[in-house]
This record gives C-alpha cells, structure tokens and sequence, in this order.
C-alpha cells in the first residue's frame, strides 16, 4: 500500500552555510521512520525527488540535501533533460569543481547536522534512520554509517563508486565501526567500482561482523537507478527498490 506524499524545499543551516534539501513525506502530518537520501553526482534534480517521493510513498520522511551546497544552490550546473554522458562529456568536467568542495571531513559535518535536522523534525518518529546513498551518495552512506553508528539503523549504496579504494581515507576503512544493516546493489559494468573494490569492500565488512548483503546486478551501468540518463536500466532500478524497501522495512 503506498502513501500521498507531500514534498517541499527547505533550508538547512549548517556549519559552513545553509544547505538546500528537498523533503518528502507522507501527506497525513503524522511522523514517520526518517531517510536520510544522498544523491548522485548530478544533483538534486526532478528525478531524485521522484525517487524520494516514492520512498515516502512506503511510509518514511525522506530528506534531500544538495550536498555540495558550498559550490551553489541546485541545480548547480546547468543539465539537460536527458544526461549521455558519452555524448556530452563536458556534462562531468562541469560538475567536478562541485564536486571538489565535499571532502570526506565536511561531509561528514554535514551529515551529523541532517541527522539532527531529521531528529527535531515533527514528521519524523526521532529513532535511528536509514539512509540509501547512489553513485557518490553510496561512499557516503557508507561513511554516515561509520561515523554515526548509533543513530543509522540502515544504509544502502548502489552503484557506488571508489567504496574500497586504496586511499587513506577510503569509506570501506570505517567497517569497524558500523552497526548497521547494510546492503549494496553493484554494477558489473561499472569502472568507478573494479571486482577487486567489491571483493575488498566485502571482506572489511565481513571480517567485522557487519550485517550486510552485497548483489553484483548483470549488465548493469554505472548510474543505472537514473532513469533521466543513459546509464538506465528499468530490471536493474526495479530489483534496486526490492531490495531497498526490503531493508528499510527490517530496521525501521
């Protein structure tokens, strides 16, 4: 059974500025379980507040953030209705500057203010959170998850990139610290998450007694939830909102 959602901007003050989010919740004024959703590098646009809706849709309050807010209020770069890459390389080298000002310590600064935004909120029943995270939201889920693990209940990523890279600071490295149930819908074509990342990714977990679930999807792409771009797969999106509503619905 699915809700009448209600979404709305709102603004969010932090500690370097003000983030601009996009929220959606059930249209009944009661709280409901919060979701904490981090998007993909194009932003926060038309299609991910689709996406929220349809998770408020089973009963969740769903917060936004555009989380590169320190370059610009979305959208922060000018994109077309229907985002190729392939065909419009210069689409990434525009959003990379965005993209530059979220380090790993800033964002996590952030994250701890939407949990708290979240908390306070009168649509929101207070407890522990989930959170799904795509593309770089999926690094970023998986960071939430490690460095504020007794207020996430459950993180999901898909199409995650770079999750357990070689970097000092890479999000795999915070394993240890997780509580969460946690769940990861890869992409098989996917250069920004090599099988070498994945199996990585699954033994830090496993080694330390994460719950957790990870599916490698079959002729996926990288970006294949964002039915606005080339990288669109309806099986593999449809398998994505199983799994995710599955998960939210055990720990919320």
């Amino acid at each position: 059974m699915t809700a009448a959602v209600h979404g709305s901007s709102v603004d969010i003050p932090t500690q370097d500025g003000t983030a601009d989010a996009y929220l959606a919740h059930p249209d009944d004024s009661a709280p409901h379980p919060a979701v904490l959703f981090y998007m993909d590098a194009f932003g926060l646009r038309p299609h991910l507040k689709k996406m929220a809706d349809r998770v408020a849709s089973a009963g969740y309050t769903v917060l936004v953030p555009n989380v590169v807010y320190r370059y610009g209020r979305a959208p922060v770069v000018e994109l077309p209705e229907f985002i190729n890459p392939a065909e419009r390389p210069e689409i990434i080298q525009s959003i990379r500057p965005a993209m530059e000002t979220l380090t790993p310590e800033a964002a996590m600064r952030d994250a701890g203010t939407y949990l708290d935004w979240l908390a306070a909120s009168p649509l929101t029943t207070g407890g522990p959170v989930g959170i799904t995270g795509y593309c770089m939201g999926a690094g970023l889920a998986l960071r939430t998850a490690g460095s504020y693990p007794d207020r996430v209940a459950a993180a999901a990523g898909f199409h995650g990139a770079y999750l357990a890279s070689d970097a000092p600071d890479s999000p795999h490295l915070l394993a240890g610290r997780i509580t969460a149930e946690l769940y990861f819908g890869h992409a098989d074509q996917d250069a920004t998450l090599p099988p070498e990342q994945i199996d990585r990714l699954d033994k830090a977990l496993t080694a330390a007694g994460v719950r957790h679930r990870a599916e490698v999807y079959t002729g996926a792409h990288h970006g294949f939830t964002q039915a606005d771009t080339a990288m669109y797969s309806a099986e593999a999106t449809e398998r994505h909102w199983t799994a995710l509503l599955e998960l939210l619905g055990r720990n919320l």
